[in-house]
């Protein structure tokens, strides 16, 4: 069956074409929806590429049978109901690098607008005036910059500034020290960027935590003579504290590309000042950002819709297609973990201890961990559980999930060993890929090979002659066949495990007499998909 992808917002050509290079979609392009039109053209869509314009609430969400993955031709989510679609299992992307390059040019512009009054005389000039006292401004060379945010746009910005013999200092507390030494950025802490900066610049998403990081208190401790510039999120500085600032030139100048609300209804008047510059929001407004971004965000929903792999998500981990090919037979095998563990416990799971030993430190763990929870409870759930939804709902229903990771791994380059515990008991597994198959080494204390099937019979039994003969025999006169036998024990005439690979149903009275043949002192029968 084709996949139907929805684009409900206007996007460039350059991106929709994109779609002609794979027969397994057909494109639906219509970006003047009414609301009623968009919950009835979503409802049977498997990817959804929308710009600013379409606001995919809770129930546009809820409308969505077939919908997997959402992609924003763009940065800001914030028509998104990221929360609701996760919940649902649905992949939310963004394009973060398309629209790079447009909206750090476009800070620098503004920077330099301000600094040198640039709009206010051009302004002047237009109304017959020759004004040039009025606009006298300040150089860039040997100021102050200080970036906050030192993400993609945040790094350009910076390079760009070096490049104006300017000075760079940054801030930016989720990016390591190291990583940022690389771009020859003086790293410091907030209270010397407001003490030290000449002009300061953001480029952060808008978070609990940058909410408001500028503001009255914040801008007391400034320079007079500095000027500001958000090209990021409107919100990051406070409007009205900063308003007020400016109208009493406690700071020299702001330029701003974003605001909390747009258009700027009911904002602070910044237009009645003579010191700000204001924009609307044409960071990512150029020719070649909106193809960058349409082709990225086309490119991103296909790639993932017939593969898999999730670029740019904001709700599960991303991968790239060398990434995915690392990972792939280790996604089979945690999730064949997973949902071996689940069975032997009924899917009654209150705890999980994830340890990843071996070589994985090059590897993005994240996904496994989801992978993992996908199959401990996809077969004890109504939900359509995937990797998107699956930490989701395990939280939900109050399973403590743990990771770890050390170097030792016995004689294997990587092994995955998982405890859980439950109201039913506990049971550790350890697993590993061999020849690039799945196999299944130690199960609670039992060193035992065996690769995971369709259906297993796991049997503790006590450790006397002719109890694998017995089952054997029992299997045999039912017409059940074996296709493998594996045998474990921790010490002779103790108790034993036997993983017994079955080709056919075995149904509940046979597994009931089964259990009480001599010996046994246990079975479960695991049905894995």
């Amino acid at each position: 069956m084709k996949k139907k992808i929805l684009i409900s917002d206007k996007l460039a050509g350059e991106g929709i074409d994109i779609f002609k290079n794979y027969d397994e979609i057909d494109v639906v392009f219509n970006p003047n929806l009414s609301k009623d039109e968009l919950l009835k053209e979503i409802k049977d869509a498997h990817g959804l590429i929308i710009r600013s314009a379409t606001k995919v609430t809770e129930e546009v969400i809820n409308a969505a049978d077939n919908l997997r993955v959402i992609a924003r031709a763009g940065v800001g989510l914030d028509n998104v109901d990221i929360d609701k679609a996760t919940e649902k299992g649905i992949v939310v992307m963004n394009t973060p690098g398309g629209n790079t390059i447009s909206t750090a040019e476009q800070a620098i512009a503004l920077m330099f607008a301000i600094a040198r009054m640039t709009p206010m005389a051009d302004a002047s000039m237009k109304n017959g005036k020759w004004e040039k006292k009025l606009f006298q401004g300040a150089e860039l060379r040997g100021k102050t910059i200080a970036v906050i945010g030192l993400g993609r746009i945040g790094i350009e910005v910076a390079k760009r500034c070096k490049g104006l013999s300017m000075r760079v200092i940054g801030y930016d507390p989720f990016i390591s020290k190291d990583k940022l030494s690389e771009h020859d950025i003086e790293i410091v802490e907030l209270e010397e960027i407001w003490k030290q900066a000449d002009f300061i610049t953001v480029h952060t998403p808008l978070t609990d935590q940058t909410r408001n990081i500028v503001n009255k208190d914040v801008i007391s401790k400034m320079k007079k003579s500095v000027r500001v510039i958000n090209c990021a999120r409107g919100g990051i500085y406070n409007e009205q504290d900063l308003y007020e600032a400016l109208r009493e030139k406690q700071i020299a100048g702001a330029a701003l590309d974003v605001f909390t609300e747009e258009p700027p209804r009911k904002l602070p008047p910044f237009h009645e000042l003579d010191n700000v510059v204001l924009t609307p929001h044409l960071g990512a407004s150029t020719d070649e950002a909106q193809v960058s971004v349409a082709i990225e965000a086309a490119e991103n929903v296909a790639e993932f819709l017939l593969s898999g792999i999730a670029r740019n998500s904001v709700n599960f981990p991303s991968m790239d297609i060398n990434e995915y090919n690392s990972l792939k037979p280790f996604l089979e095998l945690i999730e064949k973990m997973g949902e071996f563990q689940g069975s032997v416990l009924n899917g009654n799971v209150d705890n999980v201890n994830i340890f990843y030993s071996g070589d994985f430190e090059k590897l993005n763990l994240s996904p496994l961990t989801s992978a993992y929870v996908k199959g401990l409870i996809a077969p004890f759930t109504e939900i359509d559980v995937n990797f998107v939804n699956a930490p989701f709902i395990a939280k939900e229903r109050g399973i403590r999930i743990q990771t770890g990771e050390e170097t030792s791994s016995r004689d294997y380059s990587h092994i995955i060993k998982i405890r859980v515990d439950g109201g039913k008991g506990t049971n550790e597994l350890w697993g590993t890929i061999i020849g690039r198959q799945t196999w299944f080494v130690k199960f609670d204390e039992y060193m035992i090979d065996f690769a995971p099937r369709s259906g297993m019979l796991v049997i503790h039994n006590n450790d006397v002659p002719n109890v694998v003969g017995s089952i054997g025999t029992f299997l045999g006169k039912n017409n059940i066949n074996i296709a493998n036998f594996h045998l474990a024990r921790t010490e002779m005439g103790g108790k034993a495990l036997m993983i017994v690979d079955i080709d056919d149903e075995i149904d509940g009275n046979l597994f009931e007499q089964l259990g009480k043949l001599p010996e046994i002192i246990d079975v479960k029968y695991i049905k894995m998909k």
